[in-house]
């Protein structure tokens, strides 16, 4: 009987507990293996190869794995050892988002971004309230408070288009750094300027208007830049929030200060606030989140995976004549240009309303007329996260602006009729919250349609609709004191007002798209 001896070990076979064997923790570099296996059925030949890969996340986590593949089945299979791959847990999702990771960078953007829109506001609204002394000092009458109100404006309607160019070009950051260190001076000077003369007075107000009429094609292009487009809606409603909030601290701070330290007070306190902001601005934001030093991988991925078009072109000129040329272009100057008719009428005349109509005193108007201004924030938000929600679940961009875009003319619209048969300052002030909340939903409107319709055009179409834009709030501010002046009363002017804001929101359900046009 044949007996039988164990097999010979082969020459080619690998005794993996020899020293001479790299193990996964070795230093050098993987072999390839080759052994033969028998089977029942079949006998085939596998190849594995060991690979170890280290990638970097967020700057300093890591991740490694073995990659084995089978050339004799095509199987390409990841062993992980140590830590996770990168996005396959719900903790590499949370760090994309910041959660439990600190704040995004995203986010500082934003918070930068909103607290020097409120500064912006809050600049242009401590006139609106030193007006009220400055006018029975001088004796200046209705019709000449409204030139003084509208001289911001003279010098705003210059620099959109030029600003918006110069966004384009040379990014927001840049752009709405000089911008506000301008205007912070410009503020600085405007009561010297009141107090020598009222030409000087205009000049500087037109000048203060050249410089801030960067600022919201800074704001939009950079936040497009930042932010993926399903979150778009919201950081453009917390941008604008601090806008708003800025109506509210200029209305309440300001009148104290003037009651307390005198007209130069307040005009002194926010130009410190914009250099106070440039010392942050300058070293701790970048036109593109690509330029951030401080970005991690996984939010840079997330910001880029969530655009049509996440690389970043500096953009062939657009002839404005080829610009003009679309029926959605005119819709959003159109829309631009009744948003600024009736934000400008309330901006610039609610305290001057509130003294004249109720016969309230100038503390008491600052309250009323910053109650509106204050849930104008808060809507102008929910009207973003809206939109946001809207389009992440499937509805068509052009459904979700036209919504929010008639809910920000229809709505206004109907509250100033109502506020012509206002009897006390409590109703009024109600019916102007109501109003200006709903005018809100304009942001998650023709503001971001711009983005939409022209990308990389953004800021040259925000500077011209813009301009337009100013055009009419000249109109409807100098308007609104002469009407008062003539007729002795602010009824014919809200009902004009409201008229315009009817056939805005008709002429944008024609013609409007959220479709990329240029």
């Amino acid at each position: 009987m044949a007996t039988s001896s164990p097999p010979k070990p082969s020459t080619n076979s690998i005794n993996y507990l020899s020293p001479n064997y790299p193990s996964r923790l070795s230093t050098k570099k993987p072999n390839l293996v080759n052994f033969s296996t028998t089977h029942s059925v079949f006998q085939s030949k596998w190849r594995i190869q060991l690979g170890f890969d280290r990638l970097r996340v967020a700057g300093e986590r890591r991740a490694s794995a073995a990659v084995v593949r089978c050339t004799a089945e095509g199987i390409e299979r990841s062993i992980p050892f140590g830590r996770r791959s990168i996005g396959s847990t719900a903790e590499d999702r949370a760090a994309a988002a910041g959660i439990g990771f600190g704040l995004p960078e995203r986010f500082k953007v934003v918070a930068l971004t909103a607290f020097v829109m409120c500064l912006c506001n809050a600049d242009r609204v401590v006139m609106s309230v030193a007006i009220v002394p400055l006018a029975a000092k001088y004796g200046w009458s209705s019709s000449f408070l409204g030139i003084v109100q509208s001289s911001f404006l003279w010098g705003y309607i210059f620099s959109s288009v030029v600003g918006g160019a110069l966004v384009d070009r040379y990014g927001g950051k840049r752009v709405m750094a000089w911008g506000v260190a301008l205007w912070s001076l410009a503020t600085l000077l405007t009561p010297l300027a009141a107090n020598h003369s009222t030409t000087s007075l205009l000049a500087v107000r037109a000048f203060f208007g050249l410089a801030e009429g960067v600022a919201l094609p800074s704001m939009s292009t950079l936040l497009s830049r930042w932010f993926p487009s399903h979150e778009r809606a919201r950081a453009v409603g917390m941008s604008m929030a601090g806008f708003h909030l800025g109506n509210v601290v200029g209305l309440l701070l300001t009148p104290i200060m003037l009651s307390s330290i005198g007209v130069t007070g307040p005009f002194l306190l926010f130009s410190s606030l914009g250099l106070v902001w440039l010392m942050s601005w300058i070293p701790g934001v970048t036109n593109n989140p690509r330029e951030s030093q401080n970005i991690s991988t996984l939010e840079l991925r997330l910001i880029e995976a969530g655009k049509v078009d996440s690389s970043h072109h500096n953009a062939t000129h657009l002839p404005l004549s080829r610009l003009l040329s679309k029926l959605p272009t005119w819709a959003i100057i159109f829309a631009n240009m009744t948003n600024n008719w009736g934000y400008f009428v309330l901006l610039s005349w609610m305290p001057v309303y509130f003294k004249t109509v109720f016969n309230v005193n100038l503390k008491q108007a600052a309250w009323f007329s910053a109650i509106p201004w204050g849930t104008m924030a808060v809507s102008g938000y929910f009207a973003g996260t809206t939109s946001d929600a809207l389009i992440k679940s499937g509805y068509p961009v052009t459904l979700v602006r036209k919504i929010m875009q008639s809910i920000g003319f229809i709505g206004p619209g109907l509250a100033l009729l109502c506020l012509n048969f206002a009897t006390t300052p409590t109703v009024a002030a109600v019916l102007m919250t109501v109003a200006l909340s709903l005018s809100s939903f304009s942001q998650a409107g023709f503001l971001l349609n711009m983005q939409d319709i022209a990308p990389q055009h953004a800021g040259f179409l925000h500077g011209i609709s813009n301009s337009a834009g100013t055009l009419a709030a000249i109109v409807s501010t100098i308007g609104t004191g002469y009407f008062v002046q003539w007729l002795g009363s602010f009824q014919a002017f809200l009902t004009v007002t409201a008229m315009i804001y009817f056939m805005a929101a008709i002429f944008w359900n024609v013609f409007a798209t959220g479709e990329q046009v240029f």
